[in-house]
């Protein structure tokens, strides 16, 4: 009789509520830190082809193009850049999803508004790292930078 124990599986839902409710909260802490990450990675590649594309920019400017036509150019670039990363995100994630629950034989789990909402995130990351660099290509006077 010392041997048996009882236990109810109710007894133990609340564990794994809260085992479940902390491994989601890792996993959002994960994406945050790999988006800010990607941001700094996107500004740093806008700041670098700013620095290299000044004597592009000057001759634009001296062209007749508008500051704020330069801003929109590094703009879009930098969205574009962020729409890639993104999208190959989701599709990578997804592939991977979809293998391990292929391998587990379990349904392939992904709600359509996760993977819209990891694109957005990206775009709105993408979009606010290319503010400064994209400003600070359009505040380059042309007579400097045609001087690079």
């Amino acid at each position: 009789p010392n041997e048996v124990k009882v236990s109810r599986p109710s007894d133990a839902l609340p564990a794994a509520r809260a085992a479940g409710s902390t491994l989601n909260g890792l996993l959002l802490g994960l994406g945050a830190v790999a988006l800010i990450v990607g941001g700094v990675g996107v500004a740093n590649t806008m700041v670098i082809s700013v620095l290299e594309r000044r004597a592009e920019i000057g001759l634009r400017r001296a062209l007749g193009a508008t500051r704020g036509q330069i801003r929109l150019q590094f703009l879009c670039e930098s969205l574009l850049l962020a729409t890639m990363g993104g999208g190959a995100g989701v599709l990578i994630g997804s592939l991977t999803t979809a293998g391990y629950a292929w391998y587990r034989s379990w349904p392939p789990a992904m709600p359509g508004w996760a993977l819209a909402g990891g694109l957005a995130a990206t775009l709105s990351v993408g979009a606010a790292a290319g503010l400064y660099p994209a400003a600070t290509a359009a505040r380059l006077p042309p007579s400097q930078a045609l001087s690079h």
